[in-house]
């Protein structure tokens, strides 16, 4: 391939994550990362995107930064903070990144979606027999957050488990709220709580359009609106939003 790519690459052994960078040259980018002997399945492309310029992929890191800066995976190693290329998303997230850049530009043809085979497809039937067999606790997912956020989320919970009939289930990437059917899912980040609202586009009453449409975007969660909350001040409204999914999930 003569031009660079900007890849996004899937791993079975964290389903959660995509891992988005620049490659002169992908399929050696893969055997390099794929010599990593800690890692139990291989890295496989999702898809890519040609570019005629080296590292494209930092505008994309930045953009989506500034959009949700809890995405990004950043960690602290000998006192310094090191941001990864990896994002917690789904592939088709990603992907309609690349496909919205590629469409404005008027380059969709440099734009390419694989299709797994092979062991690929193998790896992850294997990794999605082992998550059946793995139970996932709320500490989990409380604990990843800083301490302001822990606060908030145990002020919702509250909330919500005095409705009648919830009852609280934790999964891998989310902690589900069900009466008996989802109400709400709720992702617990380390600055943000991300909500998932269990309600059909078109069928939420959200007068300051405060959520975000998903119901033709892959994501995480039961229902087509997500809202962030990430401190007291919309509490009352996000609240209000998760009511109308009890009303109409309760039955």
């Amino acid at each position: 391939m003569s031009t660079g790519v900007i890849y996004i690459l899937t791993n079975p052994s964290f389903p959660e994550y995509v891992k988005i960078g620049y490659a002169d040259d992908l399929n050696n980018r893969l055997k390099s990362l794929n010599r990593n002997e800690c890692i139990p399945f291989a890295f496989r492309v999702y898809a890519y995107y040609e570019v005629k310029e080296r590292l494209k992929d930092i505008a994309i890191h930045n953009m989506i930064d500034k959009i949700n800066p809890n995405l990004r995976a950043i960690e602290t190693f000998d006192g310094k903070k090191r941001k990864k290329e990896f994002y917690a998303m789904s592939a088709e997230d990603a992907y309609e990144i690349l496909k919205t850049i590629s469409t404005l530009s008027g380059t969709s043809g440099r734009l390419h979606k694989t299709t797994p085979e092979g062991h690929e497809i193998v790896d992850e039937i294997i990794a999605e027999e082992v998550e059946k067999n793995f139970t996932y606790s709320e500490d989990t997912h409380i604990n990843k957050a800083c301490s302001s956020i822990q606060e908030l989320y145990y002020r919702i919970r509250e909330s919500i488990t005095s409705l009648e009939g919830v009852t609280v289930e934790s999964k891998k990437l989310y902690v589900a709220f069900k009466a008996p059917k989802n109400i709400v899912d709720i992702e617990i980040q380390k600055f943000a709580l991300k909500i998932t609202i269990n309600m059909k586009k078109g069928t939420l009453k959200d007068p300051y359009n405060k959520t975000k449409d998903v119901s033709n975007i892959g994501h995480w969660g039961n229902g087509d609106y997500i809202i962030y909350l990430r401190d007291d001040a919309d509490f009352d409204y996000v609240l209000n939003l998760i009511m109308q999914s009890y009303s109409v999930n309760k039955q």
